[in-house]
This record gives structure tokens, C-alpha cells and sequence, in this order.
């Protein structure tokens, strides 16, 4: 059975301890997924395996833009517009966040919940503020 988990992968916090990623200077892209993809803790490279596709989507996905690297207290959290894909039509489930400048490697899942569709629309997904709630946060 395939599936979604939303997730920080596994490989991405072994990978920031040894100094593999720049959040921040690296071209980090979010890439969109049906819900035949499986997704999740374990994964570790982008793979254009059950990938969206339709009018407005280009495999690879969006590059994140306005990132920042912030803490709060003693927690360090990440930070990015919200990615948006206009005069789309399609149907995703989840998206994965990763390192176009390191070898596709994968930073986190995101599960949607269920299929989210737009027809000649726009499909934007909402990052929460920086902070408690961050889509990449570190305690």
C-alpha cells in the first residue's frame, strides 16, 4: 500500500549534522505528489516517481523562495514564501521539500490529509509562520 507521512527525513538529520545542506544558500524545491506515491521518513532523494502532472506543474516542482533560517528560545526553525502554481489543473497528496543543489536529497514529507484537486485555478500551499508550528523545525 503506498503512502503519504508527513516526516523530516531521516537521511536530511544525519545530513545537517555532517554539513550537507545550506537551507538557506541551496536551491531548495517542493515537489507535489499523487496519492500513489509512498513518502515518508524514509525517503532520501526527490524521484519524479508518481509525481503530479497537468496543466501548470513542471516535474522537479517549485523553488522556494524568501528563505530564512530563525530560533525561538532553543528551537531553530525554517522558513519560506508559500509555494503557488498558477492556471493549474491537477490533483496532489503530498509534496516533498529537497535539495536541488545536493543531489535531490530529501528534507521533508508533507502530507496533505487527502487529495487536494484545482481545475484552471491556483494551488498554493500555506507554510505556517516561523515559530512553534514552523514546516521545518528543530527542538
Amino acid at each position: 500500500i503506498m503512502a503519504i507521512t508527513q516526516a523530516m527525513c531521516t537521511s536530511f538529520k544525519a545530513e545537517i549534522l555532517d554539513e550537507q545542506h545550506d537551507l538557506v544558500a541551496d536551491t531548495l524545491k517542493i515537489a507535489l505528489f499523487t496519492s500513489s506515491a509512498s513518502l515518508g521518513a524514509s525517503t532520501t532523494a526527490y524521484s519524479t516517481s508518481n509525481e503530479v502532472s497537468g496543466t501548470g506543474y513542471s516535474a522537479g516542482g517549485e523553488t522556494l523562495t524568501s528563505k530564512a533560517v530563525s530560533t525561538t528560545g532553543t528551537t531553530a526553525h525554517f522558513d519560506a514564501a508559500d509555494p503557488t502554481w498558477t492556471s493549474a489543473s491537477f490533483t496532489a497528496r503530498g509534496a516533498l521539500i529537497y535539495n536541488s543543489t545536493n543531489s535531490d536529497k530529501a528534507i521533508a514529507v508533507l502530507d496533505f490529509g487527502g487529495d487536494f484537486t484545482v481545475s484552471s485555478g491556483t494551488f498554493k500551499i500555506i507554510f505556517p509562520a516561523a515559530g512553534a508550528n514552523a514546516i521545518i523545525r528543530i527542538d
